[in-house]
């Protein structure tokens, strides 16, 4: 092939790009793995509101939870701010949220209280949730001091995660929607939540786990049982025996 003939089949390439997968306009996610068919016939609206507070990282995770929550909740019930730390000058309203009597914070600390001993303080909650892996949680929270003087609560439930097809830390732990969805549920006092919001992620594990994924057993499990195939950390080491303690 000589060079006219080489920029001849350069001048045929086509300027635009290729198409893509045709995107669901409501969750952005591409038509064939749309969970949205799976959301609640009508938006939950719960007396409480929940806020997350989301690390950037997590946008880029394609099969995240968060969306599913703020499209199962009424339009003002769920808010999202996202930072490293918060609150920051471009977070419109969020620090008069943080500094609402009502306003409790969803994180493990050995100060926190069981959620269900709020449910005759107030008739309804501001739920600070952090949005991240948890060294990521542990980071924003460390640089954000205004959340040390909230009001910290824990969830106590046996519950385990249904998000199969990602790997937890330690066998308590949930993702974002199955936290705020079992907050809700208690402080409600209504299982709706806990059974209408987690549709979505069983339809969307469903899908993958039928397209050639595995489950995940949390990394506690596969410590405990000598078949987690890498080195403990630190940070790992020293977060499964503080929740071994709580």
């Amino acid at each position: 092939m000589d060079e006219l003939e080489v920029w001849e089949d350069l001048s045929n390439i086509p300027a635009d790009p290729p198409l893509m997968r045709e995107l669901c306009e409501n969750c952005m996610r591409p038509s064939v793995v749309c969970w949205c068919s799976a959301l609640p016939p009508e938006r939950l609206e719960p007396k409480s509101k929940v806020i997350l507070l989301q690390h950037p990282a997590e946008e880029k995770r394609c099969l995240r939870t968060a969306p599913m929550l703020q499209l199962g909740l009424a339009e003002n019930k769920c808010l999202i701010f996202k930072g490293k730390k918060f609150p920051q000058p471009r977070h419109e309203c969020l620090e008069d949220i943080l500094t609402q009597p009502n306003t409790v914070l969803l994180y493990p600390s050995k100060a926190a209280i069981d959620i269900k001993d709020l449910k005759h303080e107030a008739t309804s909650y501001n739920i600070i949730l952090i949005d991240g892996t948890w060294p990521q949680a542990k980071a924003i929270y460390a640089s954000s001091p205004i959340l040390h003087i909230i009001k910290q609560v824990k969830l106590t439930t046996t519950s385990t995660s249904n998000y199969l097809i990602r790997t937890q830390p330690t066998q308590g732990c949930l993702s974002t929607l199955e936290t705020a969805a079992e907050a809700l549920s208690q402080l409600e006092n209504n299982s709706i939540y806990r059974e209408q919001l987690l549709e979505p992620l069983h339809m969307l594990c469903k899908f993958q786990l039928d397209n050639g994924a595995v489950t995940h057993q949390s990394k506690e499990f596969l410590i405990k049982t000598k078949t987690y195939p890498k080195l403990i950390g630190k940070r790992l080491s020293k977060l499964l025996r503080s929740t071994n303690e709580i």
